[in-house]
C-alpha cells in the first residue's frame, strides 16, 4: 500500500489508495489549473490538439520534448518527458495516453500537468520553459516501516545525493544506482529532471526534492518526491530497467 500526498503552499491533500492493481498506463496524479479556461473548437483548442500531436511525435525518440503552438492569448507551450529507463515505443504510448488523459482530467484547461509512471506532461498558456516549478509537486511513500528510521533516511539521503550529482553533469539528467544496506538487501535509487532545465537548475531542484525525504517518507521502505521539474524515487527492490 502506498499514500499520495499534494505537496502546496496553499493546501495540502492526503488520501490513501491502493497500487497492487495499478500498471503503468494509469495516471499516477495530476493538477489542472484552478484559473484560465478555454472554449471547445476554438483556436486555443486546436492549438493544444497540435501541440499534443508534436509532443507524442518528438518525444519518443529521446525521452524529451519540447513544443510551443500559437501566438499571443492562442499560446500554448508544453514538455513532454519519459523516464530514463523507457524504450522509445512505451515513451510514444505513455506521451499519448497523457494527451488523452489530461483533456479528459481537466477538461478547457488553460494550463495542467499529469504524471505517469513512465512519463509526464505539461501544458500551459504562461512560458514555464527553463524555470524550476516548485508548485506542481507531490509525495508518495511506502505505508511499511523500517525498524531503525534515522539510520535509514540517511542511506537512502546518501544514495539519492550521490545520484543527484550524477544526474545534473549528465545530458540525460536522469540517474539510477543501488547500495548495499545490510540485512535490508540493497537500497534502489532513481532522480530526474526535465530537460529543459540547466545542469544547476536540476542541481537545485533535486537538492530541495531531497530535502523533503523527513516530510515525504520518513522511515518508509520506498518513496517518491514528484514535481513538474524533477523528481526522485527510492525503493528495497529493482524497479528501473537500465
Amino acid at each position: 500500500m502506498y499514500c499520495y500526498s499534494r505537496s502546496s503552499s496553499l493546501f495540502l491533500l492526503s488520501f490513501i489508495i491502493l497500487l497492487h492493481n495499478v500498471i503503468a498506463a494509469d495516471p499516477l496524479y495530476n493538477i489542472c489549473s484552478i484559473s484560465g479556461n478555454y472554449t471547445a473548437g476554438d483556436t486555443f483548442s486546436s492549438n493544444l490538439d497540435q501541440l499534443m500531436f508534436i509532443l507524442a511525435t518528438k518525444g519518443p525518440p529521446t525521452g524529451f520534448a519540447l513544443g510551443t503552438v500559437g501566438v499571443s492569448l492562442n499560446r500554448v507551450n508544453g514538455l513532454a518527458l519519459c523516464r530514463g529507463d523507457v524504450k522509445a515505443s512505451s515513451c510514444g504510448t505513455c506521451i499519448r495516453n497523457a494527451g488523452t488523459e489530461i483533456r479528459e482530467l481537466c477538461p478547457l484547461k488553460k494550463s495542467s500537468i499529469i504524471w505517469f509512471d513512465n512519463c509526464l506532461l505539461r501544458y500551459s498558456s504562461l512560458e514555464f520553459f527553463g524555470e524550476i516549478d516548485n508548485s506542481n509537486k507531490f509525495y508518495m511513500w511506502n505505508v511499511q516501516n523500517v525498524s531503525d528510521a534515522v539510520a535509514f533516511n540517511d542511506k537512502v539521503t546518501g544514495l539519492l545525493s550521490k545520484l543527484a550529482k550524477e544526474a545534473y553533469v549528465a545530458p540525460s539528467l536522469f540517474a539510477t544506482g543501488e547500495k548495499a544496506i545490510g540485512e535490508l538487501g540493497k537500497l534502489y535509487g532513481l532522480v530526474q529532471c526535465t530537460r529543459d532545465l540547466s545542469g544547476g537548475d536540476c542541481k537545485k531542484c533535486l537538492d530541495t526534492a531531497i530535502s523533503e525525504l523527513p516530510s515525504c517518507c520518513d522511515g518508509k521502505r520506498g518513496g517518491r518526491v514528484v514535481g513538474g521539474s524533477c523528481n526522485f524515487r527510492y525503493e528495497l527492490y529493482p524497479f528501473y530497467d537500465v
